[in-house]
């Protein structure tokens, strides 16, 4: 039987757990007004980045800016009655040390005063209550990231009730996913992450064979969903090229540890039958035993053995489905090229081209010129 085979080797083994994500953002804020009244402008265009503090829109502030006169006016004069009040309070303390006015009118004073102190506190909270409401006007964003389209035009009449806002602000970079692993493979990731390790997590397009990013594991749910067995996971990408965007379905691979100088063999050699897991191994004599074996972590390509092979051997990796204990093979790679156009199925070992028949005398051989044909004549008479 015709066989590839690979040598047995060591080297180093990734222990990786494979899951499904979902790219979240890392914050998503809905922006919205935060007071009444009409939109004059809009500032940033769909799709724009933006910073923390950059102006998005404004509101008209007119109103706004009436209130705030309104308040400043009352805060003036209650300001200038303090005043008066304080003088006279003055006035009637030096009377009354003089005994020329009653106790009751110093007491009465003292008491407006301070309702008139009152009075200031109410309307610098007014002014600046009114001076707020003119911030407002002017609409900034609350977090840096990538605006989504509008929700509003120019010329509308917002309120802090409108339910989708003026626009959505998406935190693009960094960005996270989320992603679920078996409550089975918790203890190894909490047993690296407890000794101080940072574990490298790897997203792969939905195809899973496009590298899109690569991250670190930065938290793990503190509970396990009881309906399926899984604890979920973040991970987060710094998504520089923008490549990973939100809601975006991922193929997630953590890497959780690497095991060095183990015994490694591609995962294609591993059979798995009535002896249990074993390989076949190529012996000298260009025949395969069934070799058992006790397999470890893989990463997909590769498998590590941890016992019944060493390094040096050789296993089939390719033509392993026919073969049986002590069979005969021949490596593919070691036999004779095929020529163009024979057929694909070689030749028994030792077989020669069977003899050409002989040629009969008087017939042409295949590819000679045919004999010119002589003229027939009649015997002559006896």
């Amino acid at each position: 039987m015709p066989v590839v085979v690979a040598p047995v080797t060591q080297g180093n083994i990734d222990i990786v757990f494979n899951a499904l994500g979902t790219v979240t953002p890392t914050a998503t804020v809905t922006v919205r007004s935060q007071i009444s009244g009409q939109l004059t402008q809009i500032l940033f265009k769909e799709g724009q980045t933006v910073q923390k503090g950059d102006l998005l829109a404004v509101i008209d502030p007119r109103p706004y800016e009436l209130a705030l006169e309104q308040a400043q006016g009352q805060l003036f004069k209650d300001q200038a009655l303090l005043k008066q009040a304080q003088t006279d309070l003055v006035r009637y303390q030096i009377l009354a040390k003089e005994d020329s006015i009653a106790q009751q009118t110093v007491d009465g004073q003292v008491q407006l005063v301070r309702q008139y102190e009152g009075a200031i506190k109410t309307d610098q909270s007014q002014v600046d209550s009114a001076k707020l409401n003119i911030a407002y006007c002017h609409v900034v964003a609350p977090v840096g990231g990538q605006v989504g389209l509008r929700q509003v035009d120019q010329g509308n009449y917002v309120t802090p009730g409108d339910t989708n806002g003026i626009v959505v602000i998406t935190q693009m970079k960094p960005i996270t996913a989320i992603f679920s692993l078996p409550e089975d493979d918790l203890p190894a990731i909490v047993k690296r992450i407890d000794a101080g390790a940072t574990l490298d997590v790897t997203a792969y397009d939905r195809t899973n064979t496009t590298k899109l990013a690569t991250g670190k594991l930065v938290s793990i749910d503190n509970q396990i969903d009881t309906t399926t067995g899984t604890v979920k996971l973040r991970a987060q990408f710094s998504n520089e090229d923008g490549l990973l965007f939100p809601n975006q379905f991922i193929n997630v691979r953590l890497l959780v540890d690497v095991l060095q100088n183990t015994t490694v063999i591609p995962s294609a050699a591993v059979q798995r039958g009535a002896p249990g897991t074993f390989v076949y191994v190529l012996k000298s004599d260009d025949t395969v035993a069934v070799q058992k074996i006790q397999t470890g972590a893989g990463d997909g390509t590769n498998v590590a053995v941890q016992s019944g092979l060493t390094a040096g051997q050789k296993v089939v990796i390719d033509g392993a489905d026919k073969l049986r204990d002590n069979a005969k093979v021949v490596l593919r790679q070691e036999a004779a090229p095929v020529p163009t156009g024979a057929p694909s199925t070689p030749s028994p070992a030792g077989a020669v081209d069977p003899p050409r028949p002989a040629k009969a005398a008087g017939t042409p051989a295949p590819g000679d010129a045919p004999a010119k044909k002589q003229p027939r004549h009649r015997n002559p008479a006896p």
